[in-house]
């Protein structure tokens, strides 16, 4: 996708998030929508939440093929993320040491990380693509944006 494209995609996604989420109805419930809405607006192969809860992150809501149920810390690029606490673009999954392969067929990734106010992952939002070299900056970028549009709404939800 042509970056001014992908930047006017993404704008308009970002209003239609800001619409679609509620304070009125349970994080999961905005979670999944979310997971939906960017699946549909990229037709990736792959887009979902892993909720960090003792000490392991475990399967949230998504859109896409099957998927790993738990990620141990520092494990893959979502259990990296985690540890790093930094979003992550990963061009070839399969260069990437210690890759965690729940579908043979995604070939690239990027994890955004959801931070609470302690500074403590909460959520990382994993997508995956069957293209290589699929993320970049743009979307490193507006999914750190729709993170924040997330952490918001779990400060409310409390």
């Amino acid at each position: 996708m042509e970056t001014n494209v992908k930047k006017e995609v993404y704008e308009k996604l970002l209003i239609e998030i800001e619409a679609l989420i509620s304070n009125e109805f349970p994080l999961i419930s905005n979670l999944s929508n979310i997971t939906s809405v960017l699946k549909e607006k990229f037709q990736w192969w792959w887009v979902g939440f892993y909720i960090v809860e003792d000490g392991k992150m475990f399967l949230g809501p998504f859109q896409g093929p099957l998927a790993c149920m738990s990620i141990p810390y520092g494990k893959g690029v979502c259990g990296k993320a985690w540890k790093e606490k930094e979003t992550l673009i990963v061009p070839d999954v399969t260069k990437f040491p210690g890759h965690i392969a729940c579908s043979s067929l995604s070939r690239s990734e990027i994890v955004v990380p959801i931070l609470d106010e302690n500074n403590e992952v909460k959520f990382v939002l994993d997508i995956d693509s069957r293209y290589l070299s699929t993320f970049d900056d743009i979307d490193a970028y507006y999914l750190k944006k729709i993170a924040n549009m997330i952490n918001n709404l779990c400060k409310i939800i409390k």
